[in-house]
């Protein structure tokens, strides 16, 4: 059976990168509008209502009137958009922590952030499994490739080329945390400092512990080795996720300009010889796992299929 499928957006990056994972899949057919009706609502709610499932590509606004044009009971939402991520009645996109069939039966689906990928993903297994506690104020230091911002953002780094990093979210507040807050199992908000670099794409996001200090307030907290393990058992068997210890033998990471559209997910845990400091790395592509291969991973689930279908990685 063939999965109707109208992407909303469809003329921004995280939609055309969706366009280009659905090319050639006989699965799907794609509803599409000319540039004359695109931005047309009225033609915009036909093609929502023949959809099987929409996939908004929108500013939070437009997304929210958007869920507001479907007439039926039959249209699936995945919503890109930061609007229903912590809403009541969506479920998270995330299904390697929420739970595949979650994700599969859902009929609204939040896409969830480039950045709080990383950062659940590393911690809501060790919160979940009592090895790092769920009051701690945590520090989130991650680094984007500048798509993450969208055609401004992108337009204004390829036109500056004396931009090295830009570091932003500087009055707090950002509108990631509330996802970051609520999926990672926490009861204390992170102190969130995201920046970007002249990359087109790519992602690191670290979580760094001090272990010492933990163990003086949470005597649960575990070792680097327990982290390790287990994060490795929760994502074990995972197509997409994978888990690592240490630190890598050239003892860096890189970013690359010329980096290639990925959709995968690399966990790491480094500890501190003396076992008083740990490093929880998460790399990603901020336009794969983090944007369109994960509202494609959604929508493979959703369509019954196998969840890695025409994902790169």
């Amino acid at each position: 059976m063939t999965t109707q499928v109208f992407i909303d957006g469809a003329a921004g990056t995280t939609g055309l990168e969706i366009a280009e994972r659905l090319a050639g899949r006989p699965e799907f057919a794609l509803i599409t509008l000319d540039e004359a009706r695109r931005k047309d609502d009225a033609a915009r709610g036909e093609a929502i209502n023949a959809a099987d499932v929409v996939i908004l590509c929108l500013p939070d606004d437009a997304a929210r009137a958007a869920v507001a044009m479907i007439g039926n009971d039959t249209t699936r939402v995945i919503d890109a958009s930061t609007a229903h991520r912590v809403a009541d009645g969506w479920t998270y996109g995330l299904p390697e922590v929420v739970g595949r069939d979650a994700v599969a039966n859902a009929r609204r689906v939040a896409n969830p952030g480039c950045y709080p990928t990383g950062f659940i993903a590393l911690l809501a297994p060790l919160v979940r499994a009592g090895l790092l506690p769920a009051d701690w104020p945590y520090v989130v230091h991650a680094v984007s490739g500048y798509s993450g911002g969208g055609k401004a953002l992108i337009a204004r780094f390829e036109d500056d080329t004396d931009i090295a990093w830009r570091g932003y979210g500087l009055a707090f507040g950002h509108k990631h945390v509330p996802e970051m807050t609520a999926y990672a199992g926490l009861s204390v908000a992170p102190l969130f400092s995201p920046a970007v670099v002249p990359a087109l794409r790519g992602m690191v996001v670290e979580v760094p512990l001090s272990l010492e200090a933990m163990r003086r307030t949470f005597s649960g907290t575990g070792s680097a080795q327990a982290m390790f393990d287990a994060l490795a058992a929760f994502y074990a068997g995972s197509p997409i996720v994978s888990v690592t210890q240490g630190a890598p033998e050239e003892g860096e990471f890189l970013m690359r300009r010329s980096a290639q559209a990925w959709d995968g997910l690399a966990l790491s845990v480094i500890g501190s010889k003396d076992g008083t400091q740990a490093r929880l790395v998460a790399r990603l592509d901020n336009l794969g796992k983090g944007a369109s291969g994960a509202a494609v991973q959604t929508l493979n689930l959703m369509a019954g299929l196998p969840e890695t279908a025409g994902l790169s990685l």
